[in-house]
């Protein structure tokens, strides 16, 4: 929720700006102190030419990573703002599980910072949905509240309902690669009435947190089929232990 400038003071006595990692004090109500920004791993060059995987210094420019060599991928790249870790997770944790939906447009931010400059008007951000009943027990779908300050920030339009998630799929973790495919398989579709509207369209794929990329993986397959001409995904936290070491 955005504050107006003149009530920023009233707002800040009534509810003193806190770190929302570890509480301590801040000056304004609008991001992290100092120990825990510097506790967030945001990914950069030298990065796989195909997906933005960090790499070792001694990579090269244009160099692509051996998982996209092995199977190279169907989207234009993975814009991450953060890699997963202690910090990030907290982070996820505290707008998924903890409903601090406030934290949105401070993540929105980190992802819009890593978006190729290409992003902008005529792109459409379409956030991977969530099963009808998951919805109404959480009560807001996260990626969906990534999607829309991005769209603030970036220019990009929203289709926060281009994709629906009409097949209900277990928890994926602990899965192995062909286990999460069958799971999904299915699972999403076009929204009602966005069947012509996704063909040729420029897409950007929002999620929190980026795994396997067997969920993205089903969702891109389906807006291929719909005709988009490119879909980007960009997420909050990207799951990547073993490049780590390369930030």
């Amino acid at each position: 929720m955005q504050v107006h400038p003149l009530l920023a003071p009233v707002v800040d006595l009534v509810f003193p700006p806190r770190c929302p990692l570890c509480g301590e004090g801040l000056a304004a109500q609008t991001g992290l102190c100092a120990a825990c920004w510097s506790e967030l791993a945001i990914p950069g060059d030298p990065a796989c030419s195909s997906c933005r995987r960090p790499l070792g210094a001694e990579a090269t420019v244009g160099m692509i990573c051996a998982p996209c060599l092995a199977n190279p991928p169907r989207h234009a790249g993975i814009a991450a703002a953060t890699l997963y870790n202690d910090a990030s997770r907290k982070l996820v944790l505290a707008l998924k599980h903890g409903g601090r939906i406030a934290l949105a447009p401070l993540l929105a931010r980190l992802m819009a910072a890593q978006l190729p400059q290409e992003i902008g008007p005529g792109w459409l951000a379409v956030p991977v949905p969530l099963h009808r009943w998951r919805l109404w027990s959480r009560g807001f779908n996260q990626s969906a509240l990534l999607a829309n300050e991005l769209a603030k920030l970036s220019g990009v339009s929203l289709g926060v309902d281009a994709l629906i998630r009409h097949k209900r799929t277990p928890m994926l973790g602990g899965l192995g690669r062909a286990a999460r495919a069958r799971a999904l398989s299915g699972a999403f579709a076009p929204g009602k009435g966005w069947e012509e509207r996704l063909k040729g369209a420029k897409i950007l794929l929002v999620d929190d947190v980026l795994t396997s990329g067997a969920t993205t993986d089903a969702c891109l397959a389906v807006l291929r089929r719909a005709g988009v001409q490119v879909v980007m995904i960009t997420c909050f936290a990207r799951v990547l232990d073993e490049a780590l070491d390369h930030v």
